[in-house]
């Protein structure tokens, strides 16, 4: 199907929504994305989350008129921005983007056109993505890995690299799973990715459509203590909902060693409680506490390592090594 050989009332509306704290910086930028999107039947909201800095994110996201739809609210965090968005959207789907983020000009075509690939209407599409800190042209690709929709839940436990700016999600899977946990600071995507998961099939499209900025702002920059304990609670509830099968699958059917590997894989990202918790799963599955003890000192031997190396390396080079060892994981 190519988007352009149908009507604009045969196509689905698909609402872009933009959360913005104090965006001055990088806002105009995100909005023009939008705005140029070679998709048509589109509606771009912006939602002003009680922004303190002296009018100026007001001021350009007024400087757009009607090209896009306008709200203020007290400041309450991105889940409860982006709630207030869900409320009051026409499209039949939603796509969020960051205001510090891009789109690639074809992002909501190429997903659009993806739908008709999927089995069912339960469909979200995500796709892959560049990361970059100043200039966008100087990007690095992300590749995700090709995950079949029945492996999602245990991917995104395991230390996924979804970034939920890529996602295309219908407005009526929002309304059946409540939309964001506005308790939740810094995870509060990840947990909704989860839920949705219980009943949509996610779908990957290997093709980089978001540009996705890295700075010293960032909310999981800034409140790094409170990701950290929201991370290791939101882990290990997942961990606690995978189903038996999903834990087999990982380790040939054996629910230990299923476990082990989610312990691990948490302990190498220095999620302590959650690698604990997991641990004591496979424990509980007949894996030895010598065994969990030396896969967990390897795990955080491994964790030390990257750390001192994000401690001294600059956000580019980070981004280079981990282009390079995604890309040599692809070639074994």
């Amino acid at each position: 199907m190519r988007v352009d050989s149908l009507s604009q009332r045969d196509l689905p509306r698909v609402s872009i929504v933009i959360p913005v704290f104090n965006g001055a910086n990088f806002l105009a930028e995100a909005i023009k994305s939008a705005l140029a999107q070679t998709y048509k039947n589109l509606e771009i909201i912006v939602v002003n989350d009680g922004s303190n800095d002296n009018g100026e994110t007001e001021r350009i996201a007024q400087s757009f008129g009607s090209a896009i739809r306008y709200f203020v609210k007290p400041n309450g965090g991105v889940a409860s921005a982006l709630n207030l968005a869900i409320r009051e959207m026409k499209g039949d789907y939603f796509s969020w983007m960051s205001h510090d983020d891009l789109y690639t000009r074809d992002k909501i075509e190429r997903q659009i056109m993806a739908l008709p690939t999927a089995t069912n209407g339960e469909t979200i599409i995500y796709s892959d993505y560049y990361v970059f800190s100043d200039n966008p042209s100087t990007a690095t690709p992300v590749h995700l890995e090709q995950i079949s929709p029945e492996n999602f839940r245990c991917w995104l436990t395991m230390g996924s690299a979804l970034h939920g700016c890529t996602l295309l999600i219908p407005s009526i899977a929002l309304e059946e799973f409540g939309g964001f946990n506005e308790e939740l600071r810094t995870t509060q995507d990840y947990d909704l990715w989860f839920r949705l998961s219980e009943k949509y099939r996610f779908i990957h499209i290997a093709e980089v459509l978001v540009k996705a900025r890295s700075h010293s702002k960032q909310g999981s920059t800034h409140m790094a203590d409170v990701a950290l304990m929201e991370c290791n609670n939101l882990l290990s509830g997942f961990i606690k909902k995978l189903s038996a099968d999903d834990v087999a699958s990982i380790a040939g059917q054996n629910l230990g060693a299923g476990y082990l590997a989610i312990a691990s894989s948490m302990w190498r990202r220095g999620y302590k409680k959650a690698g604990i918790f997991a641990g004591d799963l496979a424990r509980q599955h007949g894996v030895s506490s010598l065994r969990i003890k030396m896969t967990r000192s390897i795990a955080v031997s491994q964790f030390s390592v990257v750390k001192l190396l994000r401690q001294i390396l600059s956000p580019r080079a980070r981004q280079m090594i981990r282009g390079i060892g995604r890309r040599m994981a692809q070639e074994k």
